[in-house]
């Protein structure tokens, strides 16, 4: 066999198998009788939808992000996380301003924390606490738990228990934990922390599998919005959109 003809037969080999894998991937976006809207496939079953922000989302217009309906069902957002604070100093750049656009709207807004566990709890609950001024009809505060550092398990823990509790102090509200499931189940499962409300990150999946009871699924981070100029995270509600109120300040 001639070299051309070598080249010739793997060119169409690889022809062949890249068609099988389109193929396959255009069975499973069609095949699936989930709920398609804003690029992604929306788990069914749920009637409150919403998503989470940061500076990485760049300048929002709420205005028009309250007005926006996609897919067949014309799926609202009905709320939304906002970013504020990382750490025992770090403020997000684009958290005031999103935060006083989001108060203009329908859409029930909260706010988020990110963990940092080589540093002080009590002081990151502080730096929160300083940036963040609830009003009534807004979400608990959230805090990000995703990573462990070089500290232990059991320290992790006692370092997000230092912040809830003072967070839980401050505002008179509960918090609510996000982190993943592997995560969760491997270092925060405790029973103490069992009593505080879960938002739970776990993508691509038709269904969210999990014996603890959650409130908010983070089910994609491949959400498009014309808005935005970056794709971002989309969530749905356990509940109602008058369950949803009702958890709110």
């Amino acid at each position: 066999m001639t070299i051309k003809r070598k080249i010739k037969r793997t060119f169409y080999t690889i022809l062949f198998f890249a068609g099988l894998v389109a193929f396959f991937v255009m069975y499973q976006w069609f095949a699936d009788p989930r709920r398609q809207a804003y690029g992604i496939k929306m788990p069914e079953g749920f009637a409150v939808h919403g998503i989470d922000v940061s500076r990485w989302q760049g300048e929002i217009n709420w205005a028009e992000l309250e007005k926006i309906r996609s897919g067949k069902d014309s799926i609202a957002i009905s709320f939304a996380f906002i970013k504020a604070t990382e750490g025992v100093s770090l403020i997000d750049p684009k958290f005031e301003t999103n935060w006083k656009a989001a108060a203009k709207t329908q859409i029930i807004r909260g706010a988020y924390h990110f963990f940092v566990p080589s540093r002080k709890a009590k002081e990151q609950a502080d730096n929160f606490i300083k940036t963040v001024k609830l009003s009534k009809g807004d979400l608990p505060p959230a805090l990000d738990v995703e990573t462990l550092g070089r500290k232990g398990a059991e320290e992790l823990r006692n370092n997000v228990k230092i912040w809830l509790r003072t967070v839980e102090k401050h505002y008179g509200i509960k918090p609510i934990i996000y982190t993943y499931i592997d995560f969760y189940e491997k270092y925060l499962k405790d029973e103490d922390l069992e009593k505080y409300p879960l938002w739970i990150a776990h993508y691509y999946e038709k269904s969210l599998e999990v014996d603890e009871k959650w409130l908010f699924w983070q089910h994609s981070d491949e959400g498009i919005i014309p808005t935005l100029r970056e794709k971002v995270d989309f969530n749905v509600f356990s509940g109602s959109m008058k369950q949803l109120k009702g958890l709110c300040k």
